[in-house]
């Protein structure tokens, strides 16, 4: 069984964060400080291309039981981490038709359910107690691309809210399901997408930790936007409390498919390197989050599908669980900037 973690344990002193001395797993789930000479030979940091130092090791994916096994490497320099190994573009491409996202799930429990839940009234009061981790609150106008729009959800909401949406989707599946509904999505990659016309807003929710190369693809979006044009992101906080506490069960490690972990700090210098100013930036910890991990924790096993993901009624009672009786422990690690998700607005310079 995994060692109990307390809450002093859980909440890692700031001083600790400030070294450049990352934690690393032991064999038994337990934190340990690795040595010096664990320095990453012939692979460097993807933003600042500094010696990298090993952070995590032994991480198997825990959603869809793919096999193999990965390690996180962290900067020397920047404290940038990022998986090892990279899968190829060819792997990824293979991995996201196969597993990711929307692979032609319709008509399920699950997709029922959750489809009810995101038309409904409930959905606003559930982001405003929750955290609204996908900006589906904002009001406005003008030209907003939903890069990664899936199969056009966030359309929905957004064109709802004033906005004229468009949508990018690397899943051509996906891509139908939203044109299904009337929306123009194109089917391409963050990395050398170019627009027909400049727009206002670009969303990257839950997105920019799936890139191999953030910086072009920050660089190569800001030049999709309007002088003075947004970007708003959301991701994994690398420095969430939630990555102490379930260890490699963390659902944000997401091997293979997340690849860039951010923190706070590493995330603004990124946009400031790719031409954004007045970045604001907020933390919050969704309550699914919460249960994924708890349920990856639970469930998980080594090259088997993790289907507890998909039950509705133990998501919910999880998610409930963890707004309303473990509020006072979300509350505190958000206001200590550990939150688990980073919301950012950035604005083209």
């Amino acid at each position: 069984m995994p060692k109990a973690i307390t809450v002093v344990e859980v909440f890692i002193p700031a001083w600790e964060f400030s070294m450049n001395v990352p934690t690393a797993f032991s064999s038994e789930g337990s934190l340990t400080m690795p040595a010096r000479n664990h320095i990453r030979e012939g692979e460097t940091c993807l933003l600042c291309s500094g010696a990298l130092e090993k952070s995590v090791g032994e991480l198997t994916d825990t959603r869809f039981g793919i096999e193999g096994s990965y390690q996180v490497w962290r900067c020397l320099d920047c404290g940038f981490e990022q998986i090892s190994p990279v899968p190829t573009p060819a792997e990824l491409g293979r991995l996201y038709e196969s597993y990711y996202n929307f692979g032609g799930e319709r008509g399920t429990t699950y997709t029922r359910l959750r489809e009810w839940f995101f038309s409904s009234c409930l959905f606003s009061m559930w982001i405003f107690l929750d955290g609204d981790i996908s900006f589906h609150k904002r009001k406005g106008a003008g030209r907003l691309l939903d890069a990664g729009c899936n199969e056009g959800r966030g359309l929905r909401i957004y064109a709802s809210n004033g906005f004229q949406v468009e949508g990018l989707e690397l899943n051509p599946t996906a891509a139908d399901v939203a044109r299904e509904s009337g929306f123009t999505v194109r089917v391409g990659d963050t990395t050398d997408f170019i627009a027909p016309a400049p727009y206002d807003v670009i969303v990257l929710s839950n997105v920019l930790e799936h890139a191999p190369d953030p910086k072009k693809v920050l660089v190569n979006l800001r030049r999709n936007l309007k002088p003075s044009g947004q970007l708003w992101i959301s991701c994994p906080n690398s420095r969430s409390w939630l990555r102490k506490a379930f260890g490699r069960s963390w659902i944000n490690w997401h091997v293979p498919f997340h690849i860039s972990h951010f923190s706070e700090e590493t995330l603004h210098r990124l946009l400031t390197d790719a031409g954004f100013q007045d970045t604001q930036t907020r933390q919050i910890t969704p309550a699914l989050w919460v249960t994924q991990s708890c349920i990856a924790r639970l469930f998980a096993r080594e090259g088997r599908k993790n289907s507890r993901l998909r039950n509705p009624f133990l998501t919910l009672f999880l998610m409930l669980f963890s707004r309303f009786v473990l509020f006072p422990a979300l509350w505190l690690g958000n206001r200590l900037r550990r939150g688990d998700c980073l919301l950012v607005i950035a604005t083209k310079a």
